[in-house]
């Protein structure tokens, strides 16, 4: 068994780079959208004098098709996100013909945190920040629309009420007579 498993809370350190990729020939308005930004995430801790020190992180972020709508809408430098994803390296040859890696968080999750800035407004039926999810297999659906959350709990069956037990029948019989050790006080 393996987990491959990455949750960060950071704020985005440029505007996103939103790209398309090629069309398929037999759906061409099926275009696979991905957004890429940098997300610093920061470690405050004293040193051994005692001084504040501040040791930042940056992680290469990658989210797909519907998460990518909500980044390219309303994600900026500056907002800060909850990520949850997965790692991912990837290589490549260069111009150069150096071989080229690159580690990049491929989100599943997006979370907008912190407050909208001031004299934003959201227009009707726009997303109003919260819990998003991309589902795992693409589907033809409506990018997430104000009037739904994005998380809904299942619905149980209802149950049908447990049986009734029968009363168990009382005791007829004499009471113990009290042992002096059992009188003890705990």
């Amino acid at each position: 068994m393996s987990l491959n498993k990455v949750m960060l809370i950071g704020n985005v350190g440029k505007d996103p780079e939103v790209r398309y990729l090629e069309s398929n020939p037999q759906n061409p308005g099926n275009n696979a959208k991905v957004a890429s930004f940098p997300l610093a995430t920061s470690e405050r801790y004293r040193d051994r004098n005692g001084e504040q020190r501040e040791n930042t992180e940056w992680h290469n972020i990658v989210v797909w098709r519907g998460n990518a709508d909500v980044v390219e809408k309303y994600v900026h430098k500056g907002t800060q996100l909850y990520i949850e994803g997965k790692l991912r390296t990837r290589q490549w040859t260069d111009q150069t013909g150096n071989k080229r890696y690159t580690t990049e968080v491929v989100a599943d999750t997006l979370q907008l945190l912190g407050k909208r800035p001031e004299g934003e407004n959201q227009p009707q039926g726009g997303y109003q920040g919260g819990y998003v999810q991309q589902p795992a297999a693409p589907a033809a659906q409506p990018a997430y629309p104000a009037a739904q959350p994005a998380y809904q709990p299942a619905q149980s069956a209802p149950q049908a009420a447990p049986a009734p037990q029968p009363a168990a029948p009382a005791y007829q019989g004499p009471l113990p007579a009290a042992e002096p050790s059992d009188d003890l006080p705990f």
